[in-house]
């Protein structure tokens, strides 16, 4: 699997999860040969992920989840060199679903998720762009792939990433 069209290759390895979803299989282990998961840890992706894709299909459709990926490949070869941090965070490290950020209720949550994602470090019990995920970024009228180079972007200022919600959340009404 060449990088120049990765993508192709990660269409089918997004295929072949959906298909062995909607098969039934929930082992996600038996999902992809030793081959294909070292090429999805070339491009900083896991098992795990595309499996949470198939089973949230169709809310996350191909594209979205290969813009995703595109963000995530994009940091792991750039920032991260092709290195992993070799870190795992638990379900634990994350704030609670109630907790806001400059009133922002979700927003603490789903921005250090997004740093997860980024860096590689969600632990299997948790995805970017789950349900609540999805919910915050609808009302916003954010795509998950765009929150995460904001998050990517803002480099660690909390406040900047706040900053940008809301003013989505201005526009939002505005055009409401």
């Amino acid at each position: 699997m060449k990088s120049y069209d990765w993508t192709s290759s990660f269409h089918d390895l997004y295929n072949k999860a959906l298909k062995q979803y909607q098969g039934g299989n929930r082992d996600v282990k038996s999902y992809f040969t030793v081959k294909e998961c070292e090429w999805l840890a070339s491009i900083g992706a896991r098992p795990m992920e595309l499996y949470d894709f198939a089973e949230d299909y169709p809310d996350i459709g191909l594209e979205t989840a290969l813009l995703i990926t595109a963000a995530r490949r994009d940091y792991f070869l750039h920032v991260m060199k092709r290195k992993t941090s070799g870190k795992s965070l638990t379900g634990g490290d994350f704030p609670p679903k109630d907790e806001e950020l400059d009133g922002i209720r979700w927003l603490p949550r789903i921005i250090l998720k997004a740093r997860a994602k980024l860096r590689g470090e969600m632990p299997d019990s948790l995805m970017f762009n789950c349900g609540g995920d999805r919910n915050f970024l609808k009302k916003f009228d954010i795509h998950p792939a765009d929150f995460l180079r904001i998050v990517w972007a803002a480099d660690g200022d909390d406040q900047r990433v706040a900053d940008f919600v809301k003013s989505r959340d201005a526009s939002h009404l505005a055009n409401a």
